[in-house]
């Protein structure tokens, strides 16, 4: 603009305005746009997002998927319970019916017990994005009638990198503690009613976590120390499914639970510690022959090893974050079922 045309602005007052556009309200954009009313509204200081907000974002305004994912675990963790955790068995048979009316009660109490331990677990995510502003879907759960199981645990999905990195660990240890505080009354009563481990010759029986080895050592101390569960009631299978799926995200790996708290902890150095996991856990399999854990590997590759920057990682911990993130690294080892299937 030539100088005697900013001249000739100086003494007629501004420019009009063409329809539609008038100069910023508040007292912030007129100081943003102050000398140049050609800016673009989103010039504008923009303001902090509301926990409305999220809620109301398109992400967040998914709620028949995650409904129908939920009715749907509930459904087939029932059915794997009503089927005496061995769906396989029954589905082309003409027990099926009558299988699951005889033990339709532990099923429901399977399905209660699971998606209780699961559903805490997501919401201790959810309620800390929510606190923090951090845009977040509700959790999708992970239906598979067919397996022993009947779900492969439940997701959230998350804007990460609008958290920095005290935010991103409050986010990632919460999920973990909060399902704890529910899988772990479930098993102590799981294995306070359990019968007698009995490992029938030439069988397969799931692999105990190091952390029901503690528990049946104090409550069942007849049975010696190397007792293999039998999982044959509702509450000592639903406690064993939570703690292998809380010790599976716990694990040190990228967007995993344990990737997010090990960044809060190591910051970017994180990454070595998720690469030489990785290399043992591919050893592990390879060498000791643990095939059943191949799929996992191969998913946790797929979705990367190293975990992503936050919005800002120079954000301190405090000593209690610290205190309470290195504890954390526990959780795997007394959760994770290195061994699934014994024989």
């Amino acid at each position: 603009m030539k100088d005697s045309e900013r001249q000739d602005e100086t003494q007629s007052g501004p420019p009009p305005q063409d329809a539609g556009t008038s100069p910023p309200a508040d007292p912030h954009a007129a100081k943003a746009g102050e000398g140049d009313w050609d800016l673009p509204p989103e010039a504008t200081v923009p303001r902090e997002l509301t926990a409305a907000d999220l809620v109301n974002r398109r992400r967040g305004r998914r709620i028949f998927l995650p409904v129908f994912l939920f009715v749907a675990a509930c459904f087939s963790t029932f059915i794997a319970g009503a089927l005496n955790w061995d769906p396989g068995r029954y589905i082309a048979s003409d027990m099926l019916g009558r299988t699951i009316a005889q033990n339709w009660q532990q099923g429901l109490i399977y399905a209660g017990a699971v998606i209780g331990i699961l559903l805490t677990h997501e919401m201790g995510h959810f309620v800390q994005t929510l606190r923090y502003h951090v845009p977040a879907s509700l959790p999708f759960f992970i239906p598979v009638p067919f397996l022993l199981t009947g779900t492969m645990g439940a997701v959230i999905g998350m804007e990460g990198s609008r958290a920095d990195r005290k935010q991103l660990f409050d986010i990632g240890i919460s999920g973990p503690w909060a399902g704890l505080l529910v899988a772990l009354p479930v098993a102590w009563f799981g294995i306070q009613m359990a019968d007698e481990p009995m490992k029938p010759a030439g069988g397969i029986v799931l692999g105990d976590p190091l952390i029901f080895k503690l528990m049946t050592h104090y409550l069942q101390p007849e049975w010696g120390p190397d007792a293999v569960l039998n999982k044959n009631n509702p509450l000592l299978m639903a406690g064993w499914v939570g703690m292998l799926i809380t010790g599976l995200n716990m694990l040190p790996i990228s967007q995993l639970d344990g990737g997010h708290v090990i960044y809060g902890l190591f910051g970017r150095s994180s990454r070595w510690v998720a690469r030489a996991f990785m290399i043992v856990a591919i050893l592990y399999v390879v060498f000791w022959e643990k095939y059943n854990w191949t799929l996992m590997l191969v998913l946790v590759i797929l979705l990367g090893v190293d975990h992503p920057p936050t919005r800002d990682d120079h954000v301190k911990l405090g000593w209690s974050r610290w205190t309470f993130g290195f504890l954390s690294l526990a959780i795997p080892v007394l959760c994770f079922t290195p061994v699934l299937l014994e024989t």
